[in-house]
């Protein structure tokens, strides 16, 4: 017999694996879109620009948090953004990756 804590209990494990998923899809779409953003400011298009992308995507797993993403994209920009630029231009990312994700449910 299933009792009223062990509904609620199992309510909070699926909302916590939920908001755990969803702020994984948010950092990955974030590392995507400044991906996208490094990319134009090296002039890469096409299939480099899609390559580099992934690059950035996969330098997020390297660490926990956003840093290694911050200093390989730093790294790469090579002068036309310093990492306090990365930096803010991954937190708006990141606030229009989420919204993103809530308008497609």
């Amino acid at each position: 017999m299933t009792t009223t804590f062990d509904d609620r209990e199992r309510a909070f494990e699926a909302k916590y694996a939920l908001d755990s998923e969803m702020r994984w899809r948010a950092e990955a779409r974030a590392n995507r879109l400044l991906g996208g953003w490094a990319a134009g400011l090296m002039g890469l298009t096409g299939k480099a620009a899609e390559d580099y992308v992934r690059g950035v995507v996969k330098a997020d797993l390297e660490e926990a948090g956003h840093e290694d993403v911050v200093r390989k994209v730093t790294a790469d920009l090579a002068g036309r953004a310093d990492a306090a630029e990365v930096r803010r231009k991954l937190a708006e990312l990141q606030a229009l990756a989420k919204g993103q994700l809530l308008e497609e449910g």
